[in-house]
């Protein structure tokens, strides 16, 4: 059935709007300052098949339905957290996925699907992620693929026991209910779609923009993906258990009209919890929109193009882990995926790569009971240096997830007793470039009653690297400074359980990222700011960038020339990448 181009418009921009609709009718109800200020949650909308036609996340739900024989209902909502009960479409037992089936007339036209982080889903450590962790049976309850409600009736049973096994119950019911409201809120939206087009005309539309995608995404794969393999590898420092660096190694190249990309050669499934469990279209999907992000942005993201990728994950690696291997950090592998697609793929595009971040989700977890004998947990998701990319500078003390914010300083002091004494970038941090890295950042907590503090970083040993002549970026820290001390102590970057008491300093300070481009090329008077911005030092303004400033702070422009053009000479061609430091395998 053909559909005319403004009816097809009308639904895409409809379906879009839907979409981030679903975004703020959870995050009107969440509760948990992980969903409700952070945004950790995904949405999307999907076809009858279970193809994501808006959203950022898909691909599971043919799974999911083929554990119910295909049995869907108007009015039933799935609920799930286990990784291996639905094939790794989440990815650790806190993301809590809920999935509705949509109808119109009694026709099934499709599904509305969202996941949200749970600040506490049980296990041996507040917030579920343990560091030292070496099976899944020690990070929570997990919850296969269950009816939440059945044809519109709550299963109260099935709730209690989620409720009964977490530390924060009022928390997660809140922010599972916001998911549910999300997803009958793009139902009612689909449905106003059928009935305003009627559904034959709705579901066309839907095949069109998959189709509309898979067209665009052959060109980038024929100008970009070429028939001679090209290899990147990157490193995760460790398990939190002592083992490590975990190498991680991408192949990608061209066979066909395909893309493939192969990551033979990653090392095996670690002993901790780093491992990520990753569904294949979900590994396409993560190509997919790097991709189309970084080669043309205006192709709308679905999942039309899944059939032109190609994934090999090696069963047994850190990609692809066997049950019951453990899951709960699994984000120190999940976003050095992505710093192995850049590496890879900005060999053949140079002019349109960008370099390494801070490359994980750093965690701050704080938890304790005040002194009226209340229970708090304080989460806290920080962030680090986005890295230089062609367009320019990369961000500062910035999400590297889509959409993501900071949590407000005045909701963490008005709620949990802690004080935040300083939040600012980290000078140097950002590797220098025509176009430097963003910084990362330093955030002093200061705790005001006794508990525990877990912390989850990591980039704390192998640098973000810099990408074509930039440098790599700075790498993170962790420490405390005991009430009434002089002297810090250093904390590792995965930590549970670290007892504080009223008074203690937690400085918290996350990855910086890499530069894009001759640091050389870079405009002096770009250097100046930074460094007037204390985002650079004199010193380094003068090492990495060849800037020499005036006791004013403005540029010396002769003696900056003379020594641009003195270590020109002697350095030649910058190379390529910039590592810094890289483990041998």
């Amino acid at each position: 059935m053909q559909v005319d181009p403004i009816t097809l418009d009308i639904i895409e921009n409809a379906l879009k709007n839907a979409r981030f609709e679903m975004d703020n009718v959870v995050l009107r109800i969440a509760l948990s300052p992980a969903v409700r200020e952070q945004h950790d949650e995904f949405p999307m909308i999907c076809n009858p098949a279970g193809q994501m036609i808006v959203g950022q996340f898909g691909s599971y739900i043919p799974a999911v339905v083929e554990k119910f024989g295909g049995d869907i209902n108007e009015g039933d909502v799935f609920v799930w957290n286990d990784p291996y009960a639905c094939k790794g479409s989440i990815s650790h037992n806190n993301d809590w996925c809920v999935m509705m089936p949509i109808f119109h007339g009694g026709i099934h036209v499709g599904f509305s699907s969202i996941f949200g982080h749970m600040t506490d889903v049980g296990g041996s450590v507040p917030g579920s992620m343990p560091a030292n962790a070496r099976t899944i049976w020690e990070e929570g309850l997990r919850v296969p693929p269950v009816r939440i409600y059945s044809k519109h009736v709550l299963n109260d049973g099935v709730l209690e026991i989620m409720l009964n096994n977490s530390r924060t119950p009022d928390m997660n019911r809140a922010d599972l209910m916001a998911l549910i409201a999300g997803c009958r809120t793009a139902g009612k939206r689909v449905g106003e779609l059928c009935e305003r087009f009627g559904h034959e005309t709705y579901l066309a539309a839907c095949d069109l923009l998959m189709l509309r995608t898979r067209d665009a995404m052959k060109v980038i794969i024929d100008q970009y993906i070429s028939e001679d393999p090209v290899e990147f590898e990157d490193y995760v420092d460790d398990d939190g258990l002592g083992n490590g660096p975990f190498k991680m190694k991408l192949s990608i190249y061209r066979r066909g009209e395909k893309a493939v990309f192969d990551f033979t050669g990653t090392d095996d499934q670690a002993e901790g919890p780093i491992n990520f469990h990753i569904h294949e279209g979900l590994c396409k999907l993560f190509f997919g929109v790097y991709m189309i992000m970084a080669f043309d942005p205006s192709i709308n993201f679905n999942e039309g193009f899944y059939d032109l990728f190609e994934v090999v994950l090696p069963e047994g690696s850190l990609l692809n882990p066997k049950f019951p291997a453990a899951l709960s950090n699994r984000l120190n592998t999940h976003t050095r995926f992505f710093d192995c697609q850049a590496g890879a793929l900005g060999q053949r595009a140079p002019h349109l790569s960008m370099a390494a971040g801070y490359g994980t989700s750093p965690h701050f977890i704080f938890t304790g009971t005040d002194g009226e004998g209340r229970y708090f947990q304080l989460m806290e998701l920080l962030f680090g240096g986005v890295p230089g990319r062609p367009r320019g500078d990369g961000l500062d003390g910035h999400a590297w997830w889509p959409l993501f914010s900071a949590t407000p300083i005045e909701y963490i002091e008005n709620y949990y007793p802690v004080l935040v004494d300083s939040y600012r970038p980290v000078r140097d941090s950002g590797g220098a470039g025509l176009h430097r890295g963003g910084a990362g950042i330093e955030k002093v907590y200061r705790v005001m009653e006794p508990g525990m503090v877990s912390i989850h970083d990591d980039r704390e040993i192998v640098p973000p690297w810099g990408i074509n002549g930039g440098l790599f970026g700075g790498t993170s820290e962790k420490w405390i400074l005991r009430a009434g001390a002089s002297e810090r102590e250093r904390i590792p970057s995965k930590i549970d359980n670290l007892a504080v008491q009223p008074g203690d300093r937690i400085i918290f300070i996350t990855a910086g990222s890499g530069g894009w481009g001759d640091p050389l090329a870079r405009d002096p008077a770009l250097v100046a700011r930074d460094v007037a911005h204390d985002l650079v030092s004199r010193h380094r303004a003068e090492q990495d960038y060849g800037v020499i400033l005036a006791e004013d702070g403005s540029v010396a422009q002769a003696e900056t020339t003379a020594l641009r053009e003195r270590v020109i000479g002697k350095r030649g061609q910058p190379e390529p990448f910039s590592f810094g430091f890289a483990p041998a395998a």
